[in-house]
């Protein structure tokens, strides 16, 4: 953990809870040590940043509520644009506009992005800009890019969040789930050595029939 990630989410409650509980040395103490400022994605983070095909997004309203949206797409739909700069285009979703509102008054955002077969989870605090499509076109077109192709709903606008800091949680809790691809790759892996299997026993059924053909 960095100190940054520490001198965001650790108020002065959450402190004194880590002290109670004997977890301060590990946690708090990071504020004992300068902010080290804004933190820059390591192979590691980037790689599975992209990986996702989902992630929740939390921001907060002008009377300080929280509001948490999912975010979904096609996986790579979540691009790194920079060592320390991510970015998604905006999908048409039910119109209510509470998160982009939320933004326009307050920029902090936070990021929760979890990978259910292997229980991984990754959090993120950063700052978002709104960019419609008309003030940079082509950066929506290159946020529009995915693996696959690329995505035919129609974005109004790319959302870029500058990372402020980030951290991989523990996989306690965390349910292993799998969807369709998952299963199909996995399913494929297991099928490898039972295909080979029957290859090699065709092959010699193959072998026993061509001898008795000989000895006929």
């Amino acid at each position: 953990m960095s100190t940054r990630y520490a001198h965001i989410a650790f108020s002065p409650a959450a402190v004194e809870r880590q002290r109670s509980t004997g977890s301060f040395t590990v946690y708090g103490s990071k504020l004992d040590q300068p902010d080290e400022g804004p933190m820059e994605f390591d192979f590691r983070a980037q790689g599975f940043v992209k990986s996702v095909d989902s992630f929740f997004m939390s921001t907060v309203t002008p009377d300080g509520w929280p509001y948490v949206q999912h975010r979904g797409g096609p996986r790579g739909f979540l691009h790194v644009l920079g060592p320390n700069r991510i970015g998604f285009a905006d999908l048409p979703g039910n119109q209510q506009f509470v998160t982009l509102g939320n933004l326009e008054a307050n920029n902090r955002i936070s990021l929760f992005v979890i990978d259910y077969p292997t229980r991984t989870r990754l959090k993120i605090y950063g700052r978002a800009q709104m960019i419609e499509e008309d003030q940079d076109p082509a950066l929506l077109q290159q946020l529009l890019q995915v693996p696959g192709g690329t995505m035919t709903a129609k974005a109004q606008r790319s959302i870029v969040i500058e990372v402020e800091a980030f951290d991989w949680n523990c996989s306690r809790n965390i349910t292993p789930r799998f969807d369709k691809e998952r299963m199909d790759e996995s399913l494929a892996l297991a099928r490898q050595p039972l295909q080979a299997e029957v290859d090699r026993l065709t092959a010699e059924v193959e072998e026993l029939r061509a001898r008795l053909s000989k000895n006929e």
